[in-house]
């Protein structure tokens, strides 16, 4: 009889878990708070060994086919005119616009697709409280149900109310001196391929991302450090943005206009989550819930499918649960370390407080994105670490004889 393994978190490294495990013959249940499947949200970009798992699930030229036909990143002053631009198929590697960009909710959709197929999913609930036992983990859920099962996976976000119930307190987050808010506005004639970034004085900036459903992806940050804001309710978030833009200038006030209007906002105050250990008796966590090394580091979809193949890997192969996870976070730290690795001074420099040092960040990006030096430009955005061995892992789906004991 296949194990039973609970997964918490219907996005994209839980989806991908509950598809490789749901492969290898596990009964797969996924439970998911949202009171049905969640679409939108912004872009994200898979990269390297990312693109490797999609290429062994069969969505690698699919994720690709459903990109949001970002053509490359410019840096815009005031009036809209271009300081600087870097046109992503002129560069040998990707920059700060990957090949593959797509939203958030595509890929999460695409990857739920065929697990829906070996999973069961239920919407609408959560998990309430966590017993160990001997031999599996008691679970009560909000909904008033109560069940065994032999592991349970937390892929959660970086707010996991999950991890803190079952490791509480363990997590000491590094702050990154950046808020940041996305969300969905209309589309206007004047929209094109590429990611605009506007900067302003006072450590702000403004993003109009394309997308391929007819709207444009607005997001704004603030370098500044954090002061609780995240906990604040979306009435107060949005008033703290609408006064701290109202005179940034650009395309600032259909930002917030459309940001008043929006149906998807999304607020959060960047912060890494530094977990001591990943697993805890028949617990473990995968995804921003262990590891969220935040939009900065630009690897964060990629580090979410390959842990959670990695780590269904790992639970397919050997009948042996803390084994399991041990190799699990063996093969994984590496990658998250160095992903973690991004320095704090980087949100400064990308987000001057002042016109001179605006200034000075135009003329240095305009320099790199000379023909000279742009094939190689892509290092100063991105960097992927040191990526796990994945020859152990099967390259196709395809049922195994493993059974979690």
């Amino acid at each position: 009889m296949p194990r039973r393994i609970l997964i918490t978190g219907a996005s994209v490294a839980g989806n991908t878990v509950a598809f490789w495990l749901g492969q290898a013959g596990f009964e797969v249940t996924v439970v998911e708070r949202t009171p049905e499947f969640r679409d939108g949200g912004q872009n994200i970009d898979i990269r390297g060994v990312g693109r490797e798992v999609l290429r062994r699930m069969g969505l690698e030229q699919t994720a690709l086919d459903h990109g949001t036909g970002e053509a490359g990143t410019a840096w815009v002053n005031s009036d809209g005119e271009v300081a600087a631009e870097f046109v992503t198929d002129e560069m040998d590697d990707d920059g700060p616009t990957a090949e593959m960009e797509i939203l958030r909710g595509d890929l999460a959709r695409l990857l739920y697709e065929p697990a829906r197929e070996v999973a069961d999913y239920r919407f609408g609930d959560r998990i309430e409280a966590i017993e160990p036992g001997e031999d599996t983990a008691h679970v009560t859920f909000a909904s008033g149900r109560s069940e065994a099962f032999d592991a349970v996976i937390v892929a959660e976000g970086v707010g996991s109310a999950t991890r803190e119930l079952v490791f509480p307190g363990e997590n000491d987050p590094r702050w990154m001196d950046l808020t940041i808010a996305y969300f969905t506005i209309p589309r206007q004639a004047d929209d094109d391929r590429m990611w605009r970034w506007y900067n302003a004085t006072n450590g702000r900036s403004i993003s109009l991302r394309p997308d391929t459903h007819g709207t444009t992806r607005a997001m704004l940050s603030i370098q500044k450090p954090p002061e609780g804001e995240q906990d604040w309710d979306v009435a107060q978030q949005k008033a703290f943005l609408q006064e701290t833009f109202s005179d940034a200038g650009w395309q600032a006030q259909r930002v917030l206009e459309g940001m008043n209007n929006s149906d998807d906002f999304y607020f959060d105050v960047l912060r890494q989550v530094r977990m001591p250990n990943w697993s805890k008796g028949r617990v473990v966590l995968t995804g921003d819930a262990a590891w969220c090394a935040t939009p900065l580091a630009g690897i964060g979809a990629t580090l979410a499918v390959t842990g959670a193949y990695v780590l269904a890997g790992e639970l397919a192969g050997q009948n042996d649960l803390p084994s399991a996870f041990a190799n699990y976070e063996k093969a994984m730290r590496p990658m998250v370390e160095e992903g973690q690795g991004v320095p704090k001074i980087g949100p400064r420099l990308m987000n001057p407080q002042s016109r001179l040092g605006i200034g000075l960040l135009h003329t240095a990006l305009k320099i790199a994105s000379q023909p000279a030096l742009r094939k190689n430009a892509g290092k100063l955005f991105s960097r992927e670490p040191t990526a796990p061995d994945l020859s152990p892992y099967p390259k196709a789906p395809g049922p195994t004889n493993s059974h979690l004991a």
